[in-house]
């Protein structure tokens, strides 16, 4: 078996080293290089700039096989590099507005590609799809499905998604109901939820990941909603009444992005998926002890492991669809910082 290469972009990053610790322990056949816009200490670590295509020769000359991006490339630059030099990818930073966006351009050149293009961008590394697979196989009886999400203040968290919620707090984004889209904005209509692994009953408010777009208008779920609460009621109760006086409208970018970035040392994340067919309600919660830097990095690593197994053709896919369910739930469950339960 030939050596991959495998390059992760953004790899200086939070989540960009886990997923090498993580592939490293898992791999140690793979051959992994760096990518950042600093220059590094040893000839794996390339100097790659996503607003910079002249920085993507280095990624020919030490023949990459896969890309791994999880920084921000706002132009699909990298994308659009990887398609025509017939590279795979798999890109797990993207929020829903901006994933949109590289989709569409993806099925514009779908005759051109030859190489496995993968969207993970869903909530911690696309595993949501998976997990409602594994509960309810035929989509078709699924009415509704609904995530929470238990988001830790505490947690080591990464830019990228504290940026997103300074610089999207303020406008409206879809969710669905019997597939009407329905505009909503973020922290507003709360409602109580009873969270598993001993949190108990918190009141959580809507937020936009991008499993709103893919369960809606790809898996043809008719109605997806998100909400979220944080650790601290007190800062859920904040942001609720930030949102409802509007007071995000009056601060500055740089003040928003100051009161989301807040990180902790790690702690704890949740989620739960509840799924709604006409004879049942089921549920799937997943409780990751190490965070969510930790559980978005193995989700991309399962998903690395199986782009580079040869069975999967090319094309264009998000992350569940490359896997079969069961082999994911299985992975999850057997991980040492990560707990399932299912409650039917």
């Amino acid at each position: 078996m030939m050596r991959k290469n495998i390059l992760v972009i953004g790899g200086t990053g939070l989540v960009g080293k886990v997923i090498l610790r993580i592939l490293e322990a898992r791999n140690p056949d793979f051959n992994l290089f760096v990518g950042s816009r600093q220059s590094g200490k040893t000839n794996k670590d390339l100097i790659v700039d996503v607003t910079n295509p002249k920085t993507f020769e280095c990624i020919l000359q030490n023949k990459i096989d896969l890309i791994v991006l999880c920084t921000k490339d706002s132009n699909n630059e990298i994308l659009q590099f990887a398609i025509q030099n017939k590279l795979d990818y798999i890109d797990i930073t993207k929020p829903t507005p901006d994933l949109t966006i590289a989709y569409d351009l993806a099925r514009v050149n779908s005759q051109k590609i030859d190489s496995r293009i993968v969207f993970s961008s869903g909530w911690m590394g696309g595993i949501v799809g998976s997990l409602v697979d594994f509960i309810q196989p035929d989509k078709h009886k699924i009415q509704e499905t609904n995530i929470f999400i238990y988001y830790s203040v505490k947690d080591l968290a990464g830019k990228s998604s504290a940026n997103f919620l300074a610089e999207n707090v303020c406008k409206p984004f879809v969710v669905y109901k019997n597939n009407q889209p329905q505009h909503v904005k973020h922290f507003l209509n709360s409602e109580k939820f009873n969270f598993s692994f001993g949190i108990g009953k918190r009141q959580v408010y809507n937020l936009d990941v991008p499993d709103l777009f893919i369960l809606n208008q790809v898996e043809k779920i008719p109605t997806v909603s998100v909400k979220m609460t944080y650790n601290s009621k007190f800062v859920t109760s904040l942001m609720g009444y930030f949102q409802s006086l509007k007071i995000f409208n009056i601060m500055f970018l740089k003040e928003r992005q100051l009161l989301f970035g807040s990180s902790g040392n790690g702690d704890q994340t949740i989620f739960e998926v509840v799924i709604k067919t006409q004879q049942k309600t089921k549920r799937v919660s997943l409780q990751s002890i190490k965070g969510q830097a930790e559980l978005t990095a193995f989700s991309t690593v399962l998903h690395v492991e199986k782009m580079l197994s040869e069975t999967l053709s090319g094309g264009i896919y998000f992350s569940h669809q490359i896997h079969s369910s069961k082999e994911v739930y299985e992975a999850l469950n057997t991980y040492s910082t990560i707990n399932l339960k299912i409650n039917e």
